[in-house]
């Protein structure tokens, strides 16, 4: 294996231990090579771009995906350290985004395909069903400082198949929300003591997950959409002494929130929230109460409900809600803003790391490899941290586009820099052969392959 830069042996040295000493270098040469490799990130063209084409036993490679025994949980939960480690402070709350997404796939001997709507090609007016994989994501939402604004790194993916696909094998079909619960759980193993917060769209809005996650001796936090119609109570009445019969769940039922938002008694307050949307700062209207949320046959959740209202009339009135009762309405918007840079990291994997299109068919290649393309967004965001942060504004522009913030196309571009620059990834011709060119020009070209590629 070719000597790496000492920044990424560093970083590397924490996942050694994982792997046998047979398998490591292996996991090397397809780390690098999916990072080099321009277009399809399949195992050919990571030998590809590592010069290894006339490799013979090209099939080692394949097995580390495919029959290699290593864990890729032990593999998230040592990213994990590594991306707190480094973006969150001792005492600030994990923030933990959850969300699904959809992986383009056909063919025979791909088992756990299926038929889902497909969020991209889909609109509010249209829907669009695709055939694929579903994968279900937990990213840490951390503010970059060197981005000036916040970054779903991934680190724990989770294949979700489809009902039908649990009833042709005899199994429990699970929904997004249970497989939502075990990242979560996952996480909270992890990291008994630290506080934890859960953030997710309308789709894991269910009573049973908001539940079991404040039920937990040290509660996750959970941060999503609720709906203005949902039936929220009172707190339940104090039990008098001698009572009999069971505890009650509830007390008087309390108006809709779409009732609340069009009410005159209403008291809104002014919040400004930075970062809202991709824009610098927002300032919304906000009114902001607790309630319990109960539906027959399901847990009571006792939560706090945010209504947020644009003075500017841009958006609908939308409604938040928090597990947390304490929590302040505007946190509770800023942590639930940030959830949008998952939908980024999504089209960043599939724009630069070549998502949907690695052509693995077995079982165990394929449960593999998508999770490491997604967490390998993550490792380059760490290989750049250092570089990015001495070279802050140093990044490229372009006269028809002026950016003031660095994207992961000026990262994935450093990083490959970085490697190229290393002499033992840089070719040489022989002595006779050399060609003496200007330094600058080599900059240049070497800058427009990194992009490029």
């Amino acid at each position: 294996m070719r000597t790496l830069p000492t920044e990424m042996i560093r970083l590397l040295s924490s996942f050694v231990p994982l792997f046998s000493k047979r398998v490591w270098p292996h996991v090397q040469v397809l780390l690098i090579g999916a990072i080099l490799a321009p277009g399809k990130r399949t195992v050919s063209s990571a030998l590809h771009a590592m010069g290894l084409s006339q490799e013979e036993r090209f099939h080692r490679y394949h097995r580390v995906l495919s029959r290699a025994s290593w864990s890729s949980r032990e593999v998230s939960r040592v990213l994990l350290g590594l991306l707190v480690e480094m973006f969150v402070p001792e005492g600030d709350p994990l923030v933990v985004g959850i969300d699904e997404t959809l992986e383009r796939r056909y063919g025979k001997k791909i088992a756990a395909k299926g038929v889902y709507r497909d969020p991209v090609r889909s609109t509010h007016e249209h829907f669009v069903k695709s055939r694929g994989l579903r994968w279900v994501c937990a990213m840490l939402l951390v503010e970059i400082p060197w981005a000036a604004r916040v970054w779903a790194l991934p680190f724990l993916s989770a294949l979700a198949p489809s009902e039908r696909y649990a009833a042709k094998r005899g199994k429990r079909h699970k929904k997004i929300t249970e497989w939502a619960w075990q990242l979560l759980l996952e996480v909270r193993r992890w990291y008994p003591e630290r506080e934890i917060v859960a953030v997710a769209d309308g789709a894991y809005a269910s009573l049973k997950l908001l539940d079991r996650c404040r039920s937990l001796s040290k509660p996750v936090t959970f941060v999503t959409r609720l709906r203005l119609d949902a039936a929220l109570y009172e707190p339940a009445p104090v039990r008098r002494p001698g009572q009999i019969g069971r505890p009650r769940l509830k007390g008087e039922r309390l108006p809709n929130l779409s009732v609340v938002a069009e009410a005159a008694n209403t008291v809104w307050k002014l919040a400004t929230i930075a970062n809202w949307y991709g824009e610098r700062e927002r300032t919304v209207e906000v009114a902001s109460e607790t309630a319990v949320w109960y539906s027959t046959g399901l847990p009571a959740v006792p939560l706090r409900w945010v209504l947020v209202r644009d003075p500017r009339g841009e958006f609908k009135t939308q409604a938040l809600l928090c597990t947390d009762l304490d929590a302040k309405p505007e946190l509770i918007i800023s942590w639930f803003v940030r959830r949008w840079q998952m939908e980024v990291t999504f089209q960043e994997v599939r724009r630069h790391l070549g998502f949907e299109t690695q052509r693995q068919w077995s079982e165990p290649a394929v449960r593999r490899t998508t999770p490491a393309l997604l967490g390998l967004f993550s490792l380059v965001t760490l290989f750049a941290h250092d570089r990015m942060t001495q070279a802050a504004g140093d990044f490229r522009q372009a006269a028809w586009y002026r950016k003031t913030r660095p994207t992961f196309a000026d990262v994935l571009a450093l990083v490959r820099k970085e490697l190229w620059a290393n002499e033992t990834f840089c070719g040489s011709l022989r002595d006779t052969e050399t060609v003496k060119v200007p330094r600058a020009f080599v900059e240049r070209l070497t800058e427009a392959v990194c992009y490029a590629a």
